[in-house]
C-alpha cells in the first residue's frame, strides 16, 4: 500500500486516495504549469494511511459506539462526542512505514532550513459536486521540521470530526468512516511578506458567470477565510480580458486592518499583526495583477470546465503569483435558472448598521446578540444571530438563524461560506454591529439593495416575488430595463431585457463617490476639514480627481458588463443643484434656486464655466470604459436640453473631449423631456441618433405642474390629452427620420393601457423597472401588442 504520493503523481483520478484538494494540486501541478499556473509542490499523505492509523490505534471501533447514539442537534453532547474523538486521534501514534514514507517525502521536498509547509486536510468526499467540506476541516500554516509536520498531520487527522463536519455528514447521511483523510504537506509561499486571497470565477452573489470575482488582504489568506479582515475586492469581465483590454470593471477597498504572518514559535506558528493605517488605505494588488491572477482563473476554470472557488498568494520574496488550492464551486453554479426569486422592501427606513451582503434575500426576527462561542447555544430557531465573527464551531447552531450579522469578514469568510450553504441572508464586515444592535430587538437584514447589506430596525414589510423564466412572446417592441444601482446589475442581467435603456449616474455619483466634482477639483481651496476627509476618502487612487473619474468608469463599466453585448444608455448627471448641494464639498459650488426642478440643470450646466470642468470628468470616464476597458456597448445621452443653440454646442463640447459620435459605433441620444423638444424634434435630432422620452418631466412640464408636490399630485398622469398629443408627434416624427425612439419614464411601468398604446403607435422600446418587465412583456403578449 502506497502511503504517501508526491502532488506531481496525482490527478483528479486519485480523489479516492489523496481528496479532493491534493487531487486538485497535482492535477495543477501535471496539467497547467505549462500554461504558466505555479503551484507549490509538496506531498500528500493517503486514504489507506489514513485507515492503516485508525486499525494500528484500535480507533474505528471506539469512534463507532460514540457516534452511533450521538443526536447532532444536542450541542453539548456533540461538543463532548467530538472532543473526545478528537483527542482519541491526537493521542495516537503513527504507523512507523508512514513515518518512513513522510521523512522521504519531506527530504525529496528539498527545502531550506528557513522554508516552512502547510499541512492541508483534504478529504476523499471533498469538493465532489454533490458535497462542499471547504472550511470544516484544519489547515496548519508555517509547520517547520519533521516531527512537527508528523502532529501536524495527527491535527488533520483530527479535524474530520469537528463539530461541523460531524453535524454536515449527518444531514447528507454520509457514513463518517466511509469517508478517510488525506494530510497535503506543501511548501509555504511568503504570502506573509505580501497578499493572499480567494478568487471565483463567477459572481459568489448572483451567480453571474462573466466576471472573475477576486479578493485579497496582506499577509496569510487565513486571516479572509477566518472572517479577521475585510478583503479588497475586484471583478475582472471575462469576455474583455479574452480581448486583452483593462478589464478591470470594479474595486472596492477592504479595511484590511490587520494581518496574519509568521510567528517564531512553533507552539503559535502564526500571529496578527495591525496593518498601517496609510497601507490599508491601499489596494493590496496592482491591476497587473489582478488581470494576471483572472487569466490564471480563466485557464483553471477552462482545464476544469465548471466555476472554480480558487486560493491564491502573492509571494513577497520573489513577488510570483501561486496557486495554492482550486476546487468546484457548489452553491451558485449549481442553483437553478429557471426561475428568479426577489425580494424588495415595501417600506423605507434608516439602517442601524450596513456591511457586505451575502446573497439577496431578506430576513428578519429578533436578534440574538453573541459575544462568546460558550453563549452560541442561547440562539433560539428564528432568531437573526450577531456576533463579532464566527468560525466552524459555530455551524451547529448557525441552522437556527433567519440571517447572521457579523462585525468582522468578508465575502469569503467562514459566516458568508455557511450562510451561503444554509441559503439565508447575512451580513458581514459591519464593524459595530454588536453595539448598535441588541438582544431582544426586532430587526430586518436586507441583502437585497445590492452588494451593501443594511440591517433596520424593526420588522420592515417587503415582498417576495418568484418569476418563472419561460418562453416569452414575441413583441413589435423591445423591452429594456432602467437601472440606477450597479450593485444590482449582475441580479437584473438574468430577467428577460433588450439592454438597458437608461443608466443613471446620479446613483453613482451620490453613494458610491459622494463627493461633488469641484470639490476634488480644487481641493486646494477646500476647507481644512473636508480635504482631509477628501484625502482619506480616495487615498487607494493616485488622485481625487482620478478617484472621480474611476469610480464613475466602474459604476458604468459594471453595468455595461453585465449586459455585454446588448447596448445600455449612461445618461450624463442630472442632479439639481440642492442635490449637487448635499455632496461633500458640495455646497460652495451651488447656487440656492427657489425652483432646482426648472434651473441650474441637464444641458445647461455641461456648457457653463463652473461645471464644465466636472464634465469633462464624466466624458474621461465614459471613454475609459468604451476604450480602455472595451465596452463599446456603452452608449451616451444627454438630459434636459431646452434649446437647438445648446444641442449644437453639446455636440462640440463632446468632441473636444474625445467623444465622437459615430466613432466605434457609438450613439448619442437626447432625452425628450420639454415640450420644446417635441414641438422642435426635426431640428433636435439633427444632432442626436435617436430620442428617449422622459414621461416624468415632459408630464409636468406640459401640464404645468411640481410632480414632487403632493398638493397636485393627483393631476399628474402621463396619459392625459395634452401629454398623449406631444408622445404621438415625438415618435412619428422619429420614425419619420429613421431616428431611435424609446421611453424611459415611469408611465409604462405603471400603466399597461399607455404601454400599448406607445407600441401601437409605433415606440421602438420601452425602458421598464426591473420588477415589472416580466408582468409588462406577459400582458402585452397577451393583449396581442
Amino acid at each position: 500500500m502506497m502511503f504517501v504520493l508526491g502532488f506531481d503523481s496525482v490527478g483528479m483520478k486519485d480523489v479516492p486516495q489523496v481528496g479532493g484538494k491534493n487531487a486538485s494540486l497535482g492535477e495543477m501541478i501535471t496539467q497547467l504549469a505549462h500554461l504558466g499556473i505555479k503551484v507549490p509542490g509538496g506531498f500528500a499523505t493517503t486514504a489507506n494511511a489514513y485507515r492503516e492509523f485508525l486499525r494500528v490505534n484500535q480507533l474505528e471501533d471506539k469512534i463507532h459506539q460514540l457516534l452511533d447514539q450521538l443526536n447532532v442537534d444536542d450541542v453539548k453532547a456533540l461538543q463532548q462526542v467530538g472532543k473526545a474523538i478528537r483527542g482519541a486521534i491526537l493521542a495516537g501514534e503513527l504507523p512507523s512505514e508512514l513515518q518512513q514514507a513522510v521523512d522521504v517525502a519531506y527530504q525529496t521536498m528539498n527545502l531550506s532550513s528557513e522554508q516552512t509547509v502547510a499541512v492541508r486536510s483534504s478529504a476523499t468526499a471533498e469538493d465532489l459536486p454533490e458535497a462542499s467540506f471547504a472550511g470544516q476541516q484544519d489547515t496548519l500554516l508555517n509547520v517547520s521540521g519533521i516531527d512537527n509536520i508528523k502532529a501536524a498531520i495527527k491535527t488533520v487527522y483530527a479535524s474530520l470530526f469537528t463539530d461541523r463536519a460531524i453535524v454536515y455528514r449527518a444531514h447528507h447521511q454520509f457514513d463518517h468512516l466511509q469517508i478517510a483523510m488525506s494530510a497535503g504537506v506543501q511548501q509555504m509561499i511568503r504570502s506573509d511578506l505580501a497578499a493572499s486571497g480567494v478568487m471565483f470565477t463567477l459572481d459568489t452573489e448572483s451567480g453571474f458567470d462573466q466576471v472573475v470575482f477576486i479578493t485579497g488582504a496582506y499577509g496569510l489568506g487565513e486571516s479572509i477565510a477566518q472572517g479577521e479582515v475585510s478583503p479588497d475586492e475586484f471583478y475582472v469581465h471575462k469576455p474583455m480580458l479574452a480581448a486583452g483590454k483593462q478589464a478591470v470593471i470594479k474595486r472596492k477597498l477592504g479595511t484590511k486592518s490587520v494581518k496574519m504572518v509568521y510567528s517564531d514559535s512553533q507552539d503559535d506558528r502564526v500571529k496578527m499583526l495591525n496593518v498601517d493605517s496609510e497601507e490599508s488605505q491601499h489596494f493590496c494588488l496592482t491591476d497587473d495583477e489582478v488581470l494576471l491572477l483572472a487569466k490564471q482563473a480563466l485557464v483553471i476554470e477552462s482545464h476544469y470546465g465548471r466555476p472554480m472557488d480558487i486560493e491564491w498568494a502573492k509571494d513577497g520574496i520573489d513577488h510570483q503569483l501561486y496557486m495554492i488550492q482550486a476546487r468546484p464551486e457548489t452553491v451558485k453554479a449549481g442553483a437553478s435558472k429557471q426561475y428568479i426569486v426577489q425580494y424588495r422592501l415595501t417600506e423605507e427606513a434608516t439602517p442601524l448598521v450596513s456591511g457586505s451582503s451575502v446573497g439577496q434575500k431578506i430576513g428578519q426576527g429578533v436578534a440574538r446578540v453573541i459575544h462568546s462561542p460558550n453563549d452560541m447555544e442561547s440562539l433560539q430557531p428564528g432568531e437573526v444571530l450577531v456576533a463579532q465573527i464566527t468560525d466552524p464551531d459555530w455551524e451547529p447552531v448557525m441552522k437556527r438563524a433567519s440571517a447572521i450579522v457579523t462585525n468582522r469578514g468578508g465575502r469569503t469568510c467562514h459566516a458568508a461560506i455557511v450562510a451561503r450553504e444554509l441559503g439565508i441572508p447575512a451580513i458581514v464586515g459591519c464593524h459595530t454591529a454588536t453595539d448598535v444592535v441588541h438582544s431582544g430587538d426586532e430587526i430586518t437584514v436586507s441583502c437585497a439593495e445590492g452588494e451593501t447589506g443594511h440591517v433596520y430596525p424593526g420588522l420592515i414589510a417587503f415582498e417576495k416575488t418568484k418569476t418563472e423564466i419561460k418562453k416569452l412572446p414575441k413583441l413589435p417592441v423591445k423591452l429594456l430595463m432602467n437601472l440606477a444601482n450597479p450593485e444590482q446589475a449582475f441580479t437584473h442581467q438574468f430577467l428577460p431585457n433588450a439592454g438597458i435603456g437608461l443608466a443613471r449616474l446620479e446613483f453613482i455619483i451620490s453613494n458610491m463617490i459622494g463627493m461633488h466634482p469641484n470639490a476634488l477639483l480644487n481641493i486646494n481651496a477646500m476647507p481644512q476639514a473636508i480635504k482631509e476627509e477628501i484625502l482619506k476618502r480616495t487615498a487607494a487612487y493616485a488622485s481625487p480627481v482620478e478617484y472621480y473619474i474611476e469610480k464613475l468608469a466602474e459604476g458604468i463599466a459594471t453595468i455595461a458588463a453585465a449586459f455585454y453585448p446588448k447596448n445600455i444608455i449612461v445618461r450624463f448627471s442630472d442632479f439639481k443643484s440642492n442635490e449637487y448641494a448635499n455632496l461633500l464639498g458640495g455646497a460652495q459650488f451651488e447656487p440656492e434656486e427657489e425652483n432646482p426642478m426648472l434651473g441650474y440643470r441637464g444641458a445647461s450646466r455641461y456648457v457653463a464655466g463652473n461645471f464644465k470642468p466636472c464634465f469633462a470628468l464624466e466624458c474621461e470616464a465614459i471613454k475609459r470604459v468604451r476604450e480602455q476597458k472595451g465596452l463599446t456597448n456603452t452608449q451616451v445621452m444627454f438630459p434636459f436640453v431646452r434649446t437647438i443653440r445648446e444641442a449644437a454646442r453639446l455636440t462640440d463640447l463632446i468632441k473636444e473631449h474625445g467623444i465622437e459620435r459615430g466613432k466605434d459605433g457609438l450613439k448619442v441620444y437626447m432625452m425628450c423631456e420639454i415640450p420644446a423638444n417635441a414641438l422642435l424634434a426635426e431640428q433636435f435630432l439633427e444632432f442626436f441618433d435617436g430620442y428617449s422620452i422622459g414621461s416624468n418631466d415632459l408630464t409636468q412640464l406640459t401640464l404645468g405642474l411640481d410632480r414632487d408636490s403632493s398638493l397636485v399630485a393627483e393631476l399628474f398622469d402621463e396619459r392625459n390629452a395634452a401629454v398623449k398629443v406631444l408622445l404621438k408627434q415625438i415618435i412619428s416624427t422619429c420614425k419619420r427620420m429613421n431616428k431611435y425612439v424609446g421611453i424611459c419614464g415611469q408611465g409604462p411601468s405603471d400603466h399597461l393601457d399607455l404601454a400599448k398604446w406607445l407600441v401601437d403607435e409605433g415606440i421602438e422600446s420601452l425602458s421598464l423597472t426591473p420588477d415589472t418587465i416580466v408582468e409588462t412583456w406577459m400582458k402585452l403578449g397577451k393583449s396581442g401588442a
